[in-house]
């Protein structure tokens, strides 16, 4: 009868140890309300997925990645400041989602979970595309890292350095795209950059290299994840609220006794 709290955990797990290195990226390069933006977009995913009978994780992957393309040809035509285009393509994909959903004949959706997420119904092929798109973009992080970094610096310095900029930046935009769409499972539409920055801000205070933070926000968010499953068994609350709360409460903590001690 505990299979699905396994599958669960297995899930969330797989999100965590990659929201660790991505959600250090993320509060280092000031990219949250990018990822706010995959997000909501996350929604019209679940809309297309239905319209086109389409497996969700599927059709939530391919409209994050549409919604990283379109910013990354805004950003290079510079018609439009990056914050303004963001803000289009935030609330249009989300109100077009919206509306999506209620459009569908015979349609029945849980907004609640689409939400704030249902990691308690999650299948065995759904853990199994977490753990394969986790696992990708943890490689493709391996292999960039250094080009990462050297941009989070100094933009123009890496340039000069040699770092393939133009084609860097526009990978971790998709790579990131690729962390929210698994992601919305576990947390929900409404959480998912929480599950990013929430460990990452916590691990700063404790790391003094890049590779520390990534690797201690990656435990953080383990940690989150697991009394967060935990605390939801015993007080019957949301899973992905519960998780974010515990994230939430850890920083706070460790927020608390850093500046007592400083």
């Amino acid at each position: 009868m505990y299979d699905f709290l396994y599958l669960a955990l297995l899930g969330g797990l797989g999100v965590a140890l990659v929201a660790g290195p991505m959600g250090s990226l993320v509060v280092w390069q000031r990219m949250a309300y990018f990822g706010d933006t995959l997000a909501h977009g996350a929604l019209l995913g679940i809309a297309l997925g239905m319209w086109l009978t389409w497996s969700s994780t599927l059709a939530v992957i391919a409209v994050c990645l549409a919604i990283a393309g379109l910013l990354i040809v805004f950003e290079r035509q510079r018609l439009l400041a990056t914050d303004t285009v963001l803000g289009i393509l935030s609330h249009g994909s989300l109100a077009l989602g919206l509306v999506a959903l209620t459009l569908i004949p015979g349609a029945r959706t849980d907004m609640e979970a689409l939400l704030f997420g249902d990691i308690l119904t999650v299948t065995v092929a759904e853990v199994a595309v977490v753990w394969l798109m986790a696992a990708s973009v943890l490689l493709v992080l391996w292999r960039l890292w250094p080009a990462l970094l050297a941009i989070t610096v100094h933009e123009d310095l890496a340039r000069v350095e040699g770092v393939a900029v133009d084609r860097v930046k526009p990978m971790l935009k998709l790579l990131l795209a690729l962390v929210v769409a698994i992601s919305m499972k576990v947390v929900g539409v409404l959480l998912i950059t929480a599950l990013l920055i929430i460990p990452a801000a916590t691990a700063r205070h404790f790391a003094k290299t890049p590779e520390q933070m990534a690797v201690l926000a990656s435990v953080i968010a383990v940690f989150s994840v697991c009394s967060g499953l935990a605390s939801s068994w015993w007080l019957n609350t949301p899973v992905g609220p519960s998780i974010v709360v515990c994230a939430s409460l850890f920083f706070v903590l460790v927020f608390a006794v850093y500046n007592r001690r400083v």
